[in-house]
């Protein structure tokens, strides 16, 4: 059966939701073994077919991800290699969930500094909660800089002088502040976050796996210029709409009201039924 053997993780499925709790004492260190589990579990959802959407979640309210490992980083040569033109282990598994037709949430109640904010922003949502989330990238301060993709996602998301504060500064960003810059999704109250992600979580999940998939990818296409991502948003559109279960959804959504004057007033609930 899937997802099991894991030492650092826990792994739950349910209506369509993989609910990963990290559980790696004492700090969630970012580790080889937990490194490996992160690739493993990557792989696992990516070709899981009950699962459309994935959170990372915490057992440790202190730590999300603490940060990589440093004494992995000292093992890497003294001397700098040549400029490679594959990308390296370590992004190739915190690009998979960039990459995957499935969803990923990070529900961050603790501590996400380094290479576990480097986790994060490689996901498509990010949550924080308020009075608990910590996010940053220190790694300036120790010599070094982010080389786990921090550099290339944070411009994307915040922008370039906001993402070069947070590299430069190694100041530690609470869920609020890090709300304000775009680093994570929203900031919310403590006893609301679970629910919050809960219930977001199964929504996507309930929706046709194709379309989620057609949509994220239009999404990716978006960092394409601008033309080259509109003919990619134009061919993704057509084949979603030549979909199974897109043409099915598309009936029956005129057939209970659509595009009447009451129905629209209430137009969440209509998607939802």
């Amino acid at each position: 059966m899937a997802f099991d053997g894991y030492q650092c993780l826990k792994v739950r499925v349910d209506r369509g939701v993989a609910f990963v709790t990290i559980d790696h004492p004492p700090i969630n260190l970012f580790d080889l073994a937990l490194i490996q589990e992160m690739n493993r579990v990557g792989m696992e959802i990516e070709s899981d077919d009950r699962v459309r959407v994935a959170v990372f979640q915490s057992a440790d309210p202190d730590f999300f991800i603490a940060h990589a490992d440093v004494a992995l980083i000292q093992m890497l040569p003294a001397e700098a290699p040549p400029r490679s033109e594959t990308l390296g282990p370590f992004h190739r598994m915190v690009d998979r969930f960039r990459t995957m037709p499935k969803v990923s949430i990070a529900k961050i109640e603790g501590r996400a500094r380094g290479g576990g904010s480097e986790f994060a922003l490689s996901l498509d949502l990010r949550f924080g909660a308020i009075g608990r989330a910590i996010l940053a990238q220190p790694e300036v301060a120790i010599g070094i800089i982010p080389g786990g993709s921090g550099t290339q996602r944070l411009p994307r998301l915040c922008g370039r002088g906001r993402a070069l504060e947070i590299i430069l500064g190694c100041e530690d960003f609470t869920a609020e502040a890090a709300e304000r810059y775009g680093y994570i999704n929203r900031a919310l109250p403590p006893d609301e976050i679970g629910p919050f992600v809960e219930r977001l979580a199964y929504r996507i999940a309930s929706f046709p796996a194709e379309a989620i998939a057609l949509a994220k990818a239009a999404v990716n296409a978006a960092e394409l210029p601008t033309p080259e991502g509109l003919l990619e948003e134009a061919h993704l559109f057509n084949q979603s709409v030549a979909s199974p279960p897109a043409r099915e959804r598309m009936a029956r959504f005129l057939e209970r009201g659509g595009q009447t004057r009451e129905a629209e007033l209430d137009l969440s609930r209509l998607v939802l039924d």
